[in-house]
This record gives structure tokens, sequence and C-alpha cells, in this order.
């Protein structure tokens, strides 16, 4: 790390600190990540220079997956678990219509997938659902248990997986989850296109327990990437019937104030925006939950401490700019690992064309010459980022496939790591020069090069990431400027991205990417959540193949993966700054917790021992 890097760093801080002392007294607000092999490749030596330390990423980060309380848990007590934001959750709670992180995990207190899943992110025949898989891996025949029953009492039903279905596919759906394993379904097309009420590829039986579903190719998607969320047709009203329109579900009150799920807690009272309260489901297929309530709240991040210090909160996400106090607090432990998440710029390219469902790339996009994307890559120095103010709890990105899938995420590809030098010959390469003298360069025209940056709130390290940013670009030639000259909110800077709001030329943004390794629901032509909206032939080519039957052979599969980073790579259509550790502080009360991949310490095992 430069010892520049370092003080433009050490700067920004302390000219916010002093900022937010004097002006609110408190941080900014939390970022949040959007919501669907640890080794940084060797920087080389530069010559004349000493040779910089190349850090794991893993040293000195021994943190455990599971709480170490063995205790017997009391039978009944309250658990309070925080919601780390300053910004109020949206309150969508369906798993077909939400967009964001904050909704996601209030629905996982009432809501669960009909599948359970293995370490390795694969649906196993332990949830509330069994399965079978047909010889040429092309129908998965789906059984949900006897006993399993919403929170009104009534049973869930194979025609309500199928509701979702009908719901993902209707030609009204405005949502992002129509990604390829929906739009795979046999018959799904034509009842997307309006052409037909029935989607051929699925049947239910006629005592409505058990499901089967056809593609029309065969996927190593399936048991990674199944859609296994029920929708209650009875409780939210039938799309299908004309008894309510896709757009009235989404904003429903059975949605947003009373949704049910068949999960282990169900919904008592929600202040929308604030806070839960959940109370036992005592006939939750798997038996009684150990404790009586669960109360999510929605804490700031500059409060979170202070409420885990007194014990008002028992679980909560901690900000990693809160990390070395959070090692201070004596009533908690930390736990952590690597997260199914990454940061990443994003570059404008093109537009949403919402007749045609699908990204449309402009040829003439102001961010459309890879080599200046390429050498904005270049010119960010990430690692020192990861260091300084995350103190290792982040680690430079890569490529677009997360370590944690050790088997496609490919370590060996030469990637973009600091080196301003680098970037400003690949801007010299492209005819970006400083024509007028005054620092900054001109696009291959002589016509002045500004660019509109957006990006989050989040924290206190939003504002010295988001203009360390800028200045990194400034040092290779490249005028940016925060849009409208300051952070957005989550839930509006989400708003104008997804709407490609023509003032936003580049984004910082955060994917969590989910349990299927695929690519394809978020940088596909016809994926509503590529939100650069870049499209090339040789992009669609590698996510079929990603996505077919031929990559049933993992081999096959893997060398895919890696064709399709290397193109990513070289096109830079998003460039990945961070992978992150996941770190949660949890009350020593609290027993049977853990967020280790499949465990079986689930939420209904959860207890406090006091």
């Amino acid at each position: 790390m430069a010892k520049k890097q370092f003080m433009l760093l050490a700067s920004l801080l302390l000219v916010l600190s002093v900022f937010l002392a004097a002006c609110t007294g408190k941080d900014n607000d939390a970022g949040e990540t959007k919501t669907p092999d640890k080794e940084k490749p060797k920087e080389e030596e530069k010559a004349g220079e000493e040779e910089e330390e190349v850090v794991d990423p893993n040293a000195g980060l021994d943190f455990p997956l599971t709480v170490t309380n063995t205790g017997t848990p009391i039978d009944g007590g309250e658990l309070n678990y925080a919601l780390v934001s300053d910004t109020p959750f949206e309150g969508t709670l369906s798993p077909v219509f939400y967009s964001g992180s904050p909704d996601s995990t209030v629905m996982s207190f009432f809501n669960e997938s009909l599948f359970a899943i293995d370490g390795d992110f694969l649906i196993t025949n332990d949830g509330a659902a069994t399965y079978e898989i047909s010889e040429d891996y092309k129908t998965i025949t789906i059984t949900i248990r006897d006993g399993v029953k919403w929170h009104d009492g009534e049973p869930v039903k194979a025609s309500d997986l199928l509701y979702s279905y009908q719901l993902l596919g209707h030609p009204d759906y405005t949502g992002t989850r129509y990604t390829f394993m929906i739009s795979n379904v046999d018959g799904m097309p034509a009842y997307h296109n309006g052409e037909t009420t029935e989607i051929s590829g699925i049947t239910v039986s006629d005592d409505d327990r058990t499901i089967s579903i056809t593609y029309t190719e065969a996927t190593p998607s399936l048991l990674s990437g199944i859609w296994g969320s029920a929708t209650p047709r009875h409780h939210v009203g039938d799309v299908m019937t004309g008894e309510v329109t896709i757009e009235e579900l989404a904003a429903s009150e059975k949605i947003r104030t009373s949704p049910i799920g068949f999960g282990a807690y169900k919904v008592k009272k929600i202040v929308p925006g604030e806070s839960v309260l959940y109370e036992r489901n005592d006939d939750y297929w798997r038996g009684k939950p150990a404790l009586d309530s669960i109360v999510l709240k929605v804490v700031s991040s500059a409060s979170i401490l202070e409420a885990l210090k007194k014990g008002d909160v028992d679980i909560a996400s901690i900000p990693v700019d809160q990390y070395l106090n959070a090692k201070e607090v004596d009533n908690i432990e930390l736990l952590a690992e690597v997260d199914l998440a990454y940061t990443y710029i994003g570059f404008k390219l093109g537009k949403w064309d919402a007749d045609k469902k699908e990204s449309v790339t402009d040829p003439n996009a102001k961010m459309g010459n890879k080599l200046v994307r390429q050498a904005m890559w270049w010119a960010l120095d990430n690692e020192t980022i990861g260091k300084e103010l995350y103190h290792g709890l982040r680690f430079p990105g890569t490529t677009l496939i997360v370590p944690v899938f050790a088997s496609f995420h490919d370590a060996s590809i030469p990637t973009p790591s600091y080196d301003p030098e680098k970037a400003k010959a690949l801007l010299d390469e492209a005819g970006y020069v400083d024509v007028d003298g005054d620092g900054f360069r001109e696009n291959d025209k002589g016509e002045k090069f500004e660019l509109n940056f957006a990006s989050m709130s989040g924290g206190e390290t939003a504002e010295p990431i988001a203009q360390f940013y800028i200045q990194n670009w400034a040092d290779v030639g490249i005028k940016v400027q925060l849009l409208e000259g300051r952070l957005h909110e989550f839930n509006s800077f989400y708003d104008r991205v997804e709407a490609d709001d023509p003032d936003i030329d580049i984004y910082q943004g955060a994917w969590g990417v989910g349990s299927d390794p695929n690519p394809s629901g978020l940088y596909g032509r016809t994926a509503a959540f590529n939100y650069t909206r870049f499209t090339s032939e040789k992009n669609d080519e590698l996510l079929a193949a990603i996505s077919g039957e031929k990559s049933l052979d993992t081999d096959y599969r893997a060398g895919k993966f890696k064709e399709w980073q290397e193109l990513m790579v070289d096109e830079v259509p998003v460039a990945p700054t961070v992978f992150r550790y996941y770190l949660m502080a949890v009350n020593k009360r609290v027993t049977n917790y853990s967020i280790e991949t499949g465990t079986d310490l689930r939420l209904w095992k959860w207890g406090v021992t006091e």
C-alpha cells in the first residue's frame, strides 16, 4: 500500500469524523446489499520499487461459525434481533416481489423454502418437501410432507408452489425473478408471452400434495437454483381468476402488513419499516420452536454497539467499520464467514426494453469504450480499502464468481489490481487525453469527459470510500463527481439505477448472489437485475453453456465458468471491488445459533439460557 493512498484515506476519515461530530453527532446511514479461491493474484513487482507485501485475506481472522454457549435453553423467552440500517425496510414481504436484503431478512423469520440445503448449497430431502429427479435430469417431482401448514392453519399445497410459478411467469409480472430457472420450465415462454393460460411443464396431483416440473433443457442449476418458495393463494388472492392483479398483489396488505408463511415463527405485529413481532408457531412442521417470540427492529449503525452492550439486542450484523470496537464488547461473541456477496462498480451501457423484457446495449454509451472501463478498474486501490477501512474483513475482488464457490471461482485468471500507470496507458490507448491542460482527460473526440457517480450512504466509511475512488480516478485524469454531490439512500439509489436514470454514468452497488453460482440471473440479456445493460452474443453463448445439459459434467461447466469470468474481466461491464466476510455479533445468552451453511441449528432451535 502506497503511503500517499493511506494518507488520503486517513485525511478523508478525519475530515468526515469532524464533520459528523460537529453537524450530527452520528454516522451516515448504513448501506445494504441488494438481494441474487480466497487469494488475490500476486501483483507483479514493479521495476525499481520495493516488492509490496502480499496480504492473505484470511490472516488473523479466525472466527467460529457457531456460538460456544452449549447451555440448556430456558423454556420460551424472547430474542431481540437487530436489522442494522438507518433505512426503513421496504416491507414487500413476498419472495416473488421483494428486491432488497432488508425485506429478505424480515421474511426469513416467518417464511421458508420447501427445501433444505446442505453445505454445498444443494437441496436435500430434509425440508418441508422431498423430491425425486428423472434419469434425464429434466423433471423434478416434489412432494410436500404431511403436517406442513400455513400460519392460518391451511395445509401447504402443491398448487401453492404452482402459484409462485404462475406469478413469476405472468405477462404482467415486472419483478426481477423471471430468471433462467423459471424460463427454462417447459411451456413457460408461451405462458410468459400471453399465448396460453397454462404452463404445460407443470402438473399437480389430484391430492394437491405432489407437483412435477419439467424443464426444456437439463441443467446443473436444478439442485442449487430451483425455485422453492410457495405462495398462499388462498390468503393473498388469485391473480389467475382476476380476483386481484399482479400490481395490486405486490402492494397488498396481505403481503405488506399481514403476511403468512409456514416457518417456525409467525407475524403478530408489523410497524411498517421499523419492527416486527413474531410469535411461536406451535404447529410448525419440525416441532415446537424453542422461543416464545422474536422481536426484529431496525437499529442504526451508529447505535448498534451500544444496544449490544446494554443487552437490548441479542443478534446483529456488525458494520465492519465498527469491528475493532465490537471486539471489546464482553457480552457478545463474533461469528464470521466469507459471504455470498461482492461490491462492485457498475458502468451504465444501455437501457431496459420493457416491451421486449431484455437489456439493450447502446453502442454509443458514454461508458462504451472497454479500454476506459478497464482503466478505471486498474485505477482502484481496493487492497488499501480492505486493509485500512475494513480491517481485513474485505479483500480485493477479482472475478464475478465469489470465492465460496470454490469449484467455479477461478483465482488463476489475471485481473486488474491497483496500477495507475497501467490505467493511464489504457486511457492513452483509447485516445482519452488531456487536451486543455486542466489535469483531466477529454474523450476520444476531444470533448469534456465528466462522470456522475452514484453511491449509497452507509456508515462512516461510505463517504470516504466514494471520495477515495473519485481521487483514484482523478489520479489517472478522469473527472468523477458524486451524483448530485451526495450519497443516496438504499431504496432511492436502486430505484434510479434500475430505471436507467440518464444522470447516472457509473455506480457502486453490491450483490448477494444466492446459493446458485449461475450468473445468468444477474448478467443475462433477459435478467432485470442486469443493471449495466451489458449484452453480447458471446455472453449469451457462455451463460447458455453454463446453464445447459453439457454442464452436468462438472469439468465442462468449470471450463465455461472460466471462459465467462475471462470475458467479463475483459469487457468490464462491472468491476468487482471487494469480497467480504459476513460478521455477526451474538449475545452470550444465545444458544443453538450458527451461520454455517447447511447447519441443522436452524431458526426453530434458537434459544436463550437466561
